[in-house]
């Protein structure tokens, strides 16, 4: 089992010192930076758009993973693109032409992502599979930070790695909401690559040392 991608979400930052802490994720064993784009339609919740994404990029020293929790996704992929996004991830449930959506994230040159809803189930994504780098797995309900972690999440990811090796894809499978030290390693076991952690690294006493903590598991 090789060591997990992190990828700190910046939801959970500190926004009045948020050059301040994507300067620590550079610093730390992150991998990637995490950057929530919420809309207030698709989830119950407004977090930040272009603008914020563009000055995260001007500091950022690692790919920034953008996840758009929004509708009508494809009216903004460019623009994500030109603020900094290497990652690319939409959500199923906002798709209605989910292979269009993903080939045109990869003519832009990004790694192309789904997110499922922690209702949606992952044999939905079985005719696309081999069109998408990765799979965000939603392990708490899409809009808010500090949720509990949702347990059937081990199953989901189970089954998601069973399709994956079915298929010979070499899809991601990242985990996205309530993760930490404890969770971390049966989500490892059961076929995650790449973790999201937000509240877990940003309330913690020594943020970069809780990355090293995640990244060593």
């Amino acid at each position: 089992m090789s060591a997990p991608i992190i990828a700190p979400s910046v939801l959970a930052a500190d926004f009045a010192n948020l050059q301040r802490d994507v300067e620590m994720l550079n610093n730390s064993q992150a991998d990637w930076i995490h950057v929530d784009i919420m809309d207030g339609i698709f989830v119950p919740n407004i977090s930040f758009g272009i603008p914020v994404c563009q000055a995260i990029d001007k500091h950022a020293q690692k790919p920034l993973d953008v996840h758009l929790m929004i509708e009508q996704p494809d009216r903004y992929l460019e623009a994500f693109k030109e603020a900094g996004a290497e990652v690319l991830t939409v959500h199923y449930e906002a798709c209605t032409h989910l292979h269009r959506t993903l080939q045109f994230i990869k003519s832009l040159g990004c790694k192309a992502g789904v997110a499922l809803n922690p209702h949606t189930n992952v044999q939905l994504l079985k005719d696309t599979l081999a069109d998408i780098d990765l799979v965000c797995l939603m392990s708490v309900n899409p809009g808010f930070g500090g949720q509990s972690f949702i347990e059937n999440t081990y199953n989901k990811v189970k089954d998601l790695k069973e399709m994956i090796n079915a298929t010979g894809a070499d899809t991601l499978i990242e985990i996205d909401g309530g993760v930490n030290a404890q969770n971390a390693p049966k989500l490892m076991e059961a076929g995650a690559d790449v973790l999201v952690a937000g509240s877990f690294v940003f309330k913690s006493a020594d943020p970069a040392g809780t990355i090293g903590e995640l990244k060593a598991i």
